[in-house]
């Protein structure tokens, strides 16, 4: 165990705490108020964690979805880790094994935030910290879902609206990263793509259009994305 890296890794993801242990609380109550027990909760926490897509199953699990309807269902509100991995290729090449493995699983986009924008402090690799990062961010989200179910089996809830919960943690990190970096192509492409998807398919059918333009459009601009960013 690295205790430098631990050291360097634990301040910059108490934010994330604060936000995992509560967004994490809501997923496990709202699992628990569809008739699932609290383990149900850590297990898909565990092996799933997918945020959103968690929040989102819930639904597909209660109303008995098909595998194919899941399966399309996730493709569609996680391709944005399409960016990510693109985002992350140079980054993550030197780490090897199964860190690098875990550092796959675990790139959720609060995890994508702070890998992108914090270094290393001197003396800590580059493979630990960011394994760190990534472990504490899950270990955070996991125990949010266990006490979530835990709680929602003995206190009544009205979980009215809880699912946007992760729609507005989204948007603070929007903010955050379009306040904090000076280089903002990758988020113009992302918002021009998307306008001009909603405007020309509409609500109901722009999301994987606008997806695919996104994807598109950084894999174009990839080189001048990671000039800009060496040079931040």
């Amino acid at each position: 165990m690295n205790r430098n890296a631990i050291r360097a890794a634990f301040p910059l993801t108490v934010p994330v705490m604060a936000g995992y242990l509560v967004l994490g609380m809501g997923f496990g109550i709202l699992l628990e108020s569809k008739g699932f027990g609290f383990w149900w909760a850590g297990l898909m926490s565990l092996t799933i964690y997918a945020g959103s897509m968690q929040y989102v199953a819930v639904d597909l699990l209660s109303a008995g979805a098909s595998l194919l309807s899941a399966a399309l269902m996730t493709l569609i509100l996680n391709a944005r880790h399409l960016f990510y991995g693109l985002s992350m290729l140079e980054q993550y090449r030197p780490i090897r094994g199964g860190r690098k493995a875990y550092l796959i699983h675990g790139l959720t986009d609060e995890t994508y935030s702070l890998v992108c924008s914090a270094k290393p402090p001197e003396g800590v690799s580059s493979a630990a910290f960011y394994f760190w990062i990534s472990l504490l961010d899950q270990s955070y989200w996991l125990a949010g879902s266990v006490i979530g179910g835990l709680l929602g089996q003995v206190i009544p809830f009205d979980t009215t609206g809880i699912d946007f919960a992760m729609t507005a943690l989204f948007v603070v990190i929007f903010t955050e990263q379009w306040l904090t970096r000076k280089n903002h192509l990758s988020a113009l492409i992302g918002i021009g793509v998307s306008l001009l998807s909603l405007l020309a398919f509409g609500p109901d059918r722009f999301l994987i259009p606008a997806m695919a333009g996104i994807a598109l459009l950084l894999t174009v601009f990839r080189r001048r994305l990671g000039e800009q960013e060496a040079q931040a």
